[in-house]
């Protein structure tokens, strides 16, 4: 008996290294030597089975749940979102959206009177273009301001958006790995050149792309875990002509600080809406209200545009 439970022991121990392996079988079988036993019975083999531990499910995650829109470039115009806002990110780099060193011809900020959203990447027409993170399609088709355009949401909420491109090879609901191919670089829409016009945005909330991602050869993703604060969002704290300075926020301790900040207050414009109106309603004159979000008198409203109301 002392044999036998000798065996037993060992079987353990074999299937707990089998465990470690790619390999798993579902038992052992030893055979015994011949042992003289009183009992007519003799037990020539002990097979054991082995209980592994199943593997974890990877979680899913619903990218397409809420806000899906495969028509409007912004499906969250009514909504306004609280800061800083939270990104976390799995990779340590991205997918270079152009085949060749990238060179930043405009920057994201205030541009010709005008916010810009986003950047531009020089390139020739017909170069190719890729998806810089893994996500979903949720926009390909043409649009007057960006002309052939393609909207990726990625998996941790950010969405990217490729813009003036010559030809589309992707469709709305599609999914994408990153450094896949979307299509070809071209001049449509409004754009004065060939270039890809690249925006980043949060729920609707453009984002500096320089605040989160190094446009150098590395394609560092500056930090896995980001909180992105109202300068990083407003195309008026920054220049269009030159590179701001950034430091990245990486901190839960750094965010909690600036949560205890005062936030500016927003009113999203509705149909009707003009601005001695929206001014009258919140104890604003018109020329402050103009001044605070960079605009003219004279400038028209769109239904859903934010305006800022106090910084």
């Amino acid at each position: 008996m002392k044999y036998i439970f000798f065996c037993v022991i060992f079987a353990c121990t074999i299937g707990f290294t089998f465990a470690q392996k790619d390999t798993i079988p579902t038992s052992i079988k030893i055979e015994l030597q011949p042992t003289k036993l009183k009992k007519s019975n003799l037990i020539n083999e002990v097979e054991i089975p082995l209980i592994t531990k199943p593997e974890k499910a990877s979680i899913a995650v619903d990218i397409k749940g809420e806000f899906w829109d495969t028509t409007n470039h912004n499906p969250y115009r009514e909504t306004v979102q609280q800061f800083p806002l939270e990104l976390e990110f799995i990779d340590s780099t991205y997918a270079s959206p152009v085949p060749h060193t990238k060179v930043v011809t405009s920057r994201y900020g205030w541009r010709r009177g005008r916010p810009h959203n986003g950047i531009d990447i020089d390139l020739v027409t017909g170069d190719s273009v890729v998806s810089i993170l893994d996500g979903v399609v949720r926009i390909a088709k043409y649009s007057n301001g960006f002309g052939n355009v393609v909207v990726i949401r990625h998996y941790n909420g950010l969405e990217s958006t490729y813009a003036h491109l010559s030809q589309i090879n992707a469709k709305a609901n599609d999914t994408i790995r990153k450094g896949e191919y979307l299509g070809k670089g071209g001049n449509t829409g409004n754009s004065r050149g060939s270039h890809l016009h690249l925006e980043l945005s949060y729920k609707g909330q453009p984002i500096h792309p320089e605040y989160l991602f190094e446009f150098s050869p590395e394609n560092k993703i500056r930090s896995q875990q980001v909180w992105v604060t109202q300068k990083w969002t407003h195309a008026r704290f920054h220049s269009s002509k030159q590179m701001s300075e950034i430091k990245v926020i990486k901190s839960e301790d750094e965010a909690a600080l600036l949560s205890l900040t005062h936030q500016p207050k927003f009113y999203v414009v509705k149909k009707g809406d003009t601005l001695y109106g929206i001014s009258r309603r919140n104890h604003l004159s018109v020329s402050r209200l103009c001044k605070t979000n960079a605009i003219k008198q004279s400038s028209p409203l769109k239904i859903g545009q934010k305006l800022v109301l106090e910084l």
